[in-house]
Protein backbone atom coordinates (compact mmCIF):
# COMPACT_ATOMS: atom_id res chain seq x y z
CA UNK A 1 0.00 0.00 0.00
CA UNK A 2 1.47 3.08 -0.97
CA UNK A 3 2.08 6.09 1.25
CA UNK A 4 0.12 9.28 0.57
CA UNK A 5 2.03 12.28 0.98
CA UNK A 6 -0.01 15.10 2.29
CA UNK A 7 1.63 18.45 2.49
CA UNK A 8 0.74 21.58 5.05
CA UNK A 9 -1.32 24.34 3.57
CA UNK A 10 0.49 27.42 2.65
CA UNK A 11 -0.32 29.96 5.19
CA UNK A 12 -2.55 32.87 4.55
CA UNK A 13 -0.75 35.94 3.32
CA UNK A 14 -0.76 38.69 5.70
CA UNK A 15 -0.74 42.69 4.77
CA UNK A 16 1.00 45.26 6.69
CA UNK A 17 1.55 48.54 5.32
CA UNK A 18 4.59 50.98 6.76
CA UNK A 19 3.71 54.69 6.22
CA UNK A 20 0.01 56.58 7.21
CA UNK A 21 0.67 59.86 4.96
CA UNK A 22 -0.85 60.71 1.60
CA UNK A 23 0.23 57.47 -0.21
CA UNK A 24 -0.49 55.46 3.13
CA UNK A 25 -4.19 57.13 3.05
CA UNK A 26 -4.87 56.66 -0.84
CA UNK A 27 -3.63 52.72 -0.13
CA UNK A 28 -6.16 51.99 2.39
CA UNK A 29 -8.45 53.90 0.43
CA UNK A 30 -7.76 51.97 -2.85
CA UNK A 31 -7.78 48.58 -1.19
CA UNK A 32 -11.07 49.22 0.45
CA UNK A 33 -12.21 50.47 -3.09
CA UNK A 34 -10.85 46.89 -4.41
CA UNK A 35 -11.92 44.49 -2.04
CA UNK A 36 -15.06 45.95 -2.05
CA UNK A 37 -15.07 45.02 -6.02
CA UNK A 38 -14.64 41.20 -4.88
CA UNK A 39 -10.79 41.60 -6.07
CA UNK A 40 -9.01 38.74 -4.05
CA UNK A 41 -6.23 40.41 -1.34
CA UNK A 42 -4.57 39.32 1.00
CA UNK A 43 -6.00 40.08 4.79
CA UNK A 44 -4.92 43.70 5.51
CA UNK A 45 -2.89 42.87 9.06
CA UNK A 46 -1.76 45.86 10.47
CA UNK A 47 -0.15 49.58 9.29
CA UNK A 48 2.18 51.61 11.10
CA UNK A 49 4.14 54.88 11.21
CA UNK A 50 7.20 56.50 13.33
CA UNK A 51 4.66 56.78 16.18
CA UNK A 52 3.03 53.52 16.40
CA UNK A 53 1.60 50.63 15.33
CA UNK A 54 -2.32 49.53 14.52
CA UNK A 55 -4.04 45.90 14.53
CA UNK A 56 -6.37 46.49 11.68
CA UNK A 57 -8.79 43.70 11.81
CA UNK A 58 -12.00 44.96 9.80
CA UNK A 59 -11.43 48.29 9.64
CA UNK A 60 -8.08 49.53 8.14
CA UNK A 61 -9.29 53.22 7.32
CA UNK A 62 -10.17 53.77 11.39
CA UNK A 63 -6.87 52.65 12.72
CA UNK A 64 -5.22 54.89 9.33
CA UNK A 65 -7.23 57.60 11.34
CA UNK A 66 -5.74 56.78 14.38
CA UNK A 67 -2.74 56.10 13.53
CA UNK A 68 -2.36 59.68 12.23
CA UNK A 69 -3.68 61.13 15.04
CA UNK A 70 -1.22 59.44 17.43
CA UNK A 71 1.26 61.51 19.56
CA UNK A 72 4.79 61.78 18.79
CA UNK A 73 6.95 59.51 20.93
CA UNK A 74 10.09 57.46 20.85
CA UNK A 75 9.79 56.01 16.72
CA UNK A 76 8.00 52.67 16.58
CA UNK A 77 10.26 51.46 13.85
CA UNK A 78 11.83 48.04 15.49
CA UNK A 79 8.76 47.25 17.70
CA UNK A 80 6.39 47.29 15.14
CA UNK A 81 8.81 45.45 12.81
CA UNK A 82 9.64 42.39 14.82
CA UNK A 83 6.89 42.27 17.35
CA UNK A 84 4.23 41.84 14.76
CA UNK A 85 6.34 38.69 13.47
CA UNK A 86 6.41 39.05 9.55
CA UNK A 87 6.70 35.73 8.42
CA UNK A 88 7.65 33.95 4.78
CA UNK A 89 4.96 34.91 2.17
CA UNK A 90 3.73 38.08 4.29
CA UNK A 91 3.32 41.54 2.01
CA UNK A 92 5.15 44.47 3.71
CA UNK A 93 4.27 47.45 2.01
CA UNK A 94 6.61 50.81 2.42
CA UNK A 95 4.96 53.97 2.03
CA UNK A 96 7.35 55.54 3.82
CA UNK A 97 10.45 57.90 2.75
CA UNK A 98 12.44 56.41 5.43
CA UNK A 99 16.35 55.56 5.22
CA UNK A 100 15.43 53.38 8.31
CA UNK A 101 12.29 51.39 6.64
CA UNK A 102 14.19 50.88 3.52
CA UNK A 103 17.31 49.09 5.47
CA UNK A 104 15.07 47.02 6.69
CA UNK A 105 14.24 45.76 2.75
CA UNK A 106 17.38 43.55 2.68
CA UNK A 107 16.18 41.28 5.39
CA UNK A 108 12.33 41.18 5.18
CA UNK A 109 13.40 39.09 1.36
CA UNK A 110 16.06 37.08 2.85
CA UNK A 111 13.32 35.91 5.68
CA UNK A 112 10.81 35.19 2.67
CA UNK A 113 8.81 38.56 2.98
CA UNK A 114 7.96 39.88 0.07
CA UNK A 115 8.26 43.85 -0.15
CA UNK A 116 6.08 46.38 -2.41
CA UNK A 117 7.44 49.23 -2.02
CA UNK A 118 7.55 53.58 -3.18
CA UNK A 119 10.31 54.12 -1.06
CA UNK A 120 13.32 55.14 -3.70
CA UNK A 121 15.77 54.98 -0.80
CA UNK A 122 16.41 50.83 -1.09
CA UNK A 123 17.42 50.87 -4.71
CA UNK A 124 18.21 54.59 -5.31
CA UNK A 125 20.99 55.01 -2.56
CA UNK A 126 23.83 53.15 -1.79
CA UNK A 127 24.91 50.94 -4.31
CA UNK A 128 25.95 48.42 -1.70
CA UNK A 129 21.92 48.47 -0.60
CA UNK A 130 20.67 47.63 -3.80
CA UNK A 131 22.87 45.12 -4.76
CA UNK A 132 21.96 43.17 -1.24
CA UNK A 133 18.01 43.44 -2.07
CA UNK A 134 19.18 41.88 -5.19
CA UNK A 135 20.94 39.35 -3.91
CA UNK A 136 18.29 38.98 -1.14
CA UNK A 137 15.61 38.23 -4.28
CA UNK A 138 17.53 35.74 -5.92
CA UNK A 139 18.41 34.18 -2.43
CA UNK A 140 14.41 33.65 -1.43
CA UNK A 141 11.48 33.17 -3.02
CA UNK A 142 10.55 36.84 -2.35
CA UNK A 143 9.11 39.33 -4.37
CA UNK A 144 10.00 43.06 -4.66
CA UNK A 145 7.82 45.25 -6.16
CA UNK A 146 8.86 48.68 -6.97
CA UNK A 147 6.99 50.03 -10.10
CA UNK A 148 5.57 52.81 -7.82
CA UNK A 149 9.45 54.07 -7.19
CA UNK A 150 9.44 55.73 -10.89
CA UNK A 151 7.20 56.81 -12.91
CA UNK A 152 4.36 56.27 -10.40
CA UNK A 153 3.55 53.02 -11.76
CA UNK A 154 4.23 53.89 -15.62
CA UNK A 155 6.32 51.04 -17.34
CA UNK A 156 9.45 52.20 -17.34
CA UNK A 157 11.36 49.86 -14.98
CA UNK A 158 9.49 46.82 -16.33
CA UNK A 159 10.39 48.00 -20.18
CA UNK A 160 14.12 48.64 -19.30
CA UNK A 161 14.42 45.16 -17.42
CA UNK A 162 12.36 43.69 -21.09
CA UNK A 163 14.54 44.83 -22.90
CA UNK A 164 18.01 43.97 -20.85
CA UNK A 165 15.75 40.34 -20.50
CA UNK A 166 15.77 40.39 -24.20
CA UNK A 167 19.52 41.32 -25.06
CA UNK A 168 19.04 44.58 -25.63
CA UNK A 169 21.84 46.99 -24.73
CA UNK A 170 20.88 50.50 -23.08
CA UNK A 171 22.96 53.10 -24.05
CA UNK A 172 20.77 56.31 -22.88
CA UNK A 173 18.33 57.17 -20.53
CA UNK A 174 17.22 60.73 -20.12
CA UNK A 175 13.80 62.25 -19.48
CA UNK A 176 11.45 64.12 -17.17
CA UNK A 177 11.30 61.95 -14.24
CA UNK A 178 9.89 64.72 -11.26
CA UNK A 179 5.82 64.48 -11.42
CA UNK A 180 5.96 67.66 -9.05
CA UNK A 181 8.61 69.54 -11.20
CA UNK A 182 7.19 68.39 -14.48
CA UNK A 183 3.68 70.15 -13.39
CA UNK A 184 5.88 73.19 -11.93
CA UNK A 185 7.42 73.87 -15.34
CA UNK A 186 4.21 73.51 -16.98
CA UNK A 187 2.16 75.62 -14.87
CA UNK A 188 5.26 78.39 -14.46
CA UNK A 189 4.78 81.63 -16.69
CA UNK A 190 6.66 84.35 -15.04
CA UNK A 191 3.64 85.67 -13.94
CA UNK A 192 2.99 84.31 -10.53
CA UNK A 193 6.02 83.91 -8.47
CA UNK A 194 7.52 79.96 -8.60
CA UNK A 195 7.07 80.00 -4.64
CA UNK A 196 3.70 79.96 -5.23
CA UNK A 197 3.28 77.40 -7.58
CA UNK A 198 5.75 74.94 -5.31
CA UNK A 199 3.32 75.71 -2.50
CA UNK A 200 0.36 74.67 -4.86
CA UNK A 201 2.32 71.72 -5.90
CA UNK A 202 2.96 70.86 -2.24
CA UNK A 203 -0.62 71.21 -1.04
CA UNK A 204 -2.39 68.85 -3.97
CA UNK A 205 0.47 65.69 -2.90
CA UNK A 206 2.65 65.91 -5.89
CA UNK A 207 5.77 67.07 -3.98
CA UNK A 208 7.73 65.18 -1.64
CA UNK A 209 6.99 66.32 2.04
CA UNK A 210 9.71 68.65 2.15
CA UNK A 211 9.31 70.31 -1.29
CA UNK A 212 13.40 70.78 -1.17
CA UNK A 213 13.70 67.02 -1.91
CA UNK A 214 12.51 67.86 -5.60
CA UNK A 215 13.62 71.50 -6.38
CA UNK A 216 16.94 70.03 -5.14
CA UNK A 217 16.81 67.14 -7.79
CA UNK A 218 17.57 64.47 -5.04
CA UNK A 219 14.52 62.68 -5.85
CA UNK A 220 15.76 62.92 -9.91
CA UNK A 221 19.02 61.53 -8.38
CA UNK A 222 17.34 58.65 -6.66
CA UNK A 223 15.23 57.84 -9.38
CA UNK A 224 18.16 57.46 -12.07
CA UNK A 225 20.25 55.53 -9.65
CA UNK A 226 16.92 52.61 -9.64
CA UNK A 227 16.35 53.29 -13.38
CA UNK A 228 20.55 52.69 -14.20
CA UNK A 229 20.73 50.15 -12.00
CA UNK A 230 17.64 48.06 -13.69
CA UNK A 231 19.96 48.90 -16.81
CA UNK A 232 22.08 46.93 -15.94
CA UNK A 233 24.30 49.89 -15.19
CA UNK A 234 26.01 49.76 -11.87
CA UNK A 235 26.22 53.62 -11.01
CA UNK A 236 26.82 55.09 -7.79
CA UNK A 237 25.38 58.12 -6.23
CA UNK A 238 28.42 59.93 -6.94
CA UNK A 239 28.36 59.55 -10.13
CA UNK A 240 25.04 61.58 -10.40
CA UNK A 241 26.11 65.68 -10.97
CA UNK A 242 23.09 67.45 -9.57
CA UNK A 243 22.35 71.14 -9.99
CA UNK A 244 20.23 72.00 -7.36
CA UNK A 245 17.59 74.67 -7.80
CA UNK A 246 17.57 75.80 -3.98
CA UNK A 247 19.92 78.16 -2.71
CA UNK A 248 22.02 77.47 -0.22
CA UNK A 249 20.46 79.85 2.63
CA UNK A 250 17.15 77.92 1.75
CA UNK A 251 19.16 74.30 2.01
CA UNK A 252 20.68 75.27 5.47
CA UNK A 253 16.88 75.70 7.30
CA UNK A 254 14.88 73.29 9.06
CA UNK A 255 12.31 71.77 6.93
CA UNK A 256 9.27 73.50 9.40
CA UNK A 257 10.97 76.47 8.13
CA UNK A 258 11.76 76.03 4.65
CA UNK A 259 7.87 76.45 3.40
CA UNK A 260 7.55 79.93 4.71
CA UNK A 261 10.99 80.96 3.12
CA UNK A 262 10.63 79.72 -0.57
CA UNK A 263 10.49 83.45 -1.83
CA UNK A 264 14.36 82.71 -2.26
CA UNK A 265 13.43 80.48 -5.34
CA UNK A 266 11.22 83.79 -7.37
CA UNK A 267 14.34 85.10 -8.76
CA UNK A 268 16.46 83.12 -9.99
CA UNK A 269 13.94 81.05 -11.70
CA UNK A 270 12.32 84.20 -12.56
CA UNK A 271 15.75 84.55 -14.55
CA UNK A 272 16.18 81.09 -16.26
CA UNK A 273 12.39 81.47 -17.76
CA UNK A 274 13.44 84.83 -19.22
CA UNK A 275 16.74 82.78 -20.57
CA UNK A 276 14.25 80.62 -22.14
CA UNK A 277 11.78 83.37 -23.43
CA UNK A 278 14.65 84.18 -25.28
CA UNK A 279 15.99 81.23 -27.00
CA UNK A 280 12.31 80.49 -27.74
CA UNK A 281 12.33 76.91 -25.78
CA UNK A 282 10.84 75.84 -22.71
CA UNK A 283 12.03 74.93 -19.18
CA UNK A 284 11.72 71.22 -18.35
CA UNK A 285 13.88 69.25 -15.57
CA UNK A 286 15.73 66.38 -16.71
CA UNK A 287 17.67 63.76 -15.73
CA UNK A 288 19.69 60.89 -17.51
CA UNK A 289 22.48 58.30 -17.43
CA UNK A 290 24.35 56.30 -19.88
CA UNK A 291 27.45 54.36 -19.28
CA UNK A 292 29.57 57.27 -18.33
CA UNK A 293 28.07 58.82 -15.66
CA UNK A 294 24.13 60.85 -14.82
CA UNK A 295 23.47 64.17 -14.65
CA UNK A 296 20.14 66.21 -13.07
CA UNK A 297 19.10 69.94 -13.46
CA UNK A 298 16.95 72.94 -15.30
CA UNK A 299 17.46 72.93 -18.96
CA UNK A 300 16.30 74.82 -21.58
CA UNK A 301 14.46 72.87 -24.51
CA UNK A 302 13.37 73.22 -27.89
CA UNK A 303 9.65 73.54 -28.19
CA UNK A 304 10.08 69.82 -30.44
CA UNK A 305 12.37 68.25 -28.15
CA UNK A 306 11.00 64.55 -27.32
CA UNK A 307 11.63 66.00 -23.68
CA UNK A 308 9.47 69.13 -23.88
CA UNK A 309 5.96 67.73 -24.62
CA UNK A 310 4.20 66.18 -22.10
CA UNK A 311 0.83 67.83 -19.21
CA UNK A 312 0.28 68.34 -15.95
CA UNK A 313 2.36 65.74 -13.62
CA UNK A 314 3.84 63.82 -16.50
CA UNK A 315 6.82 62.03 -16.52
CA UNK A 316 8.22 61.60 -20.54
CA UNK A 317 11.53 59.13 -20.82
CA UNK A 318 13.82 58.45 -23.62
CA UNK A 319 14.76 55.21 -23.36
CA UNK A 320 18.23 54.84 -26.22
CA UNK A 321 19.34 51.30 -27.14
CA UNK A 322 20.56 48.99 -29.80
CA UNK A 323 17.39 48.60 -30.85
CA UNK A 324 15.81 51.93 -30.53
CA UNK A 325 18.93 53.68 -32.55
CA UNK A 326 17.36 56.44 -34.60
CA UNK A 327 14.96 56.85 -32.51
CA UNK A 328 14.67 56.46 -28.96
CA UNK A 329 11.50 54.35 -26.96
CA UNK A 330 9.32 57.44 -25.58
CA UNK A 331 7.37 56.45 -22.31
CA UNK A 332 4.53 58.95 -21.02
CA UNK A 333 2.48 59.54 -18.15
CA UNK A 334 1.21 61.04 -14.86
CA UNK A 335 4.10 60.72 -12.74
CA UNK A 336 3.09 62.42 -9.40
CA UNK A 337 0.18 61.89 -6.63
CA UNK A 338 -0.87 60.01 -3.85
CA UNK A 339 -3.54 58.34 -6.24
CA UNK A 340 -1.66 57.06 -8.90
CA UNK A 341 1.20 55.82 -6.53
CA UNK A 342 -1.38 53.64 -4.30
CA UNK A 343 -2.36 51.94 -7.46
CA UNK A 344 1.19 50.99 -8.42
CA UNK A 345 1.52 49.52 -4.97
CA UNK A 346 -1.61 47.68 -5.43
CA UNK A 347 -0.95 46.47 -8.49
CA UNK A 348 2.00 45.32 -7.43
CA UNK A 349 0.34 43.54 -4.36
CA UNK A 350 -1.94 41.69 -6.78
CA UNK A 351 0.67 40.40 -8.79
CA UNK A 352 2.36 39.11 -5.82
CA UNK A 353 -1.02 37.32 -4.72
CA UNK A 354 -1.37 36.02 -8.02
CA UNK A 355 1.90 34.68 -8.75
Amino acid sequence: MSAVLTLAPAPARRLALLGTGTVGTAFVQRYQSLLARGVALPQFSWLANSRTARVCGHAPEQELQLANLAARTTPALQPWAEAEGLQRGDVVVDATASDEVANWHEQWLARGVHVVTANKLGQGAQLARAQAIADSRQGSDAQYGDSATVGAGLPLLSSLRALVAGGDRIHRVEGVLSGSLAWLFHHYDGQRAFSDWVREAAGAGYTEPDPRVDLSGEDVRRKLLILARASGIALRAEQVRVASLVPNALAALPADAALGALSQLDAPLLEYWHQAQTKGGCLRFVGGFDHDGASVGLRILPLDHPLAGGAQTDNRVAIHSDRYQQQPLLIQGPGAGAGVTAAALLDDVLAIVRR
